[in-house]
């Protein structure tokens, strides 16, 4: 992989190089429940933290690496043009996602890998929703693409409930990648309910499967509901996915 600047490369494998060792590897935790803790309420927009506030999201950074982290994720979820719109930023996007690498990368410090977080638009998109896969796709780029040219070592696509706009996220991310001619693996993570299945009743194994592929360098679960129900359902998805599988639950159900 041809990370910036040059010399990082030397001090650390490439998230490639992990994707292809056959062995388990350990990313961070949650962002947004240590800042509520920390009394920054959910009806400020958390991602623009990293412009407002960067040495807190750098000390969470920080922190993560501390306890072993090899890969953290960027603060930058719902970093996109449409959920940032609801706070009046939708016009700093690039900013934003461009600023969150820059925390995470110099809070990583070289001792872990750095995967740009990338979540739902907020919106349904056709053919539940009034918003077309192109207008979605373009949303969807102009976060990818500041992350990218930030520095990323991947991205992290996470907590898609619709099948239909996570193809297109991971349509419009490897668009963003091909486009920037470097090696940037892209990480794809459905969520599932108690039952095993997506939000929208889909199969969740399935749905692996097809992501998969498309071209997901890995694929997996993350957030909702607790280890159990994501370890069976990966577990069935380890007989017919054959890219490395992610595994990000909560707790449990509160």
């Amino acid at each position: 992989m041809n990370r910036q600047p040059a010399d990082d490369a030397q001090s650390q494998p490439s998230l490639r190089a992990l994707l292809d060792d056959d062995r388990v590897h350990l990313f961070d935790g949650a962002m947004g429940t240590l800042l509520y803790g920390q009394g920054r309420f959910v009806n400020q927009c958390y991602e623009a933290l990293v412009l407002d506030e960067p040495e807190l999201i750098s000390a969470i950074h920080r922190d993560y690496v501390e306890a072993g982290a090899e890969i953290i994720e960027t603060n930058t979820f719902g970093a996109n043009p449409v959920k940032l719109s609801g706070f009046g930023l939708e016009g700093r996007t690039e900013e934003i996602n461009r600023a969150a690498t820059q925390v995470a990368r110099a809070a990583a410090a070289r001792r872990a890998l750095v995967v740009g977080g990338v979540g739902p638009l907020g919106i349904r998109i056709e053919p539940f929703g009034p918003t077309s896969a192109d207008e979605a796709r373009t949303h969807f780029r102009r976060q990818m693409d500041a992350l990218i040219e930030g520095g990323v070592d991947g991205l992290l696509l996470e907590t898609f409930a619709d099948p239909r706009e996570v193809e297109v996220a991971l349509s419009a991310a490897r668009e963003a990648v091909a486009q920037a001619g470097r090696d940037v693996p892209v990480l794809v993570q459905i969520t599932v309910g108690e039952d095993g299945r997506t939000p929208l009743g889909s199969d969740a194994v399935d749905e692996l499967s097809r992501l998969a592929q498309q071209g997901a360098d890995a694929v997996g679960l993350n957030c909702s509901v607790g280890p159990m129900t994501l370890l069976e359902v990966l577990e069935e998805a380890a007989d017919v996915v054959d890219v490395p599988l992610l595994a990000q639950p909560n707790a449990g159900l509160p």
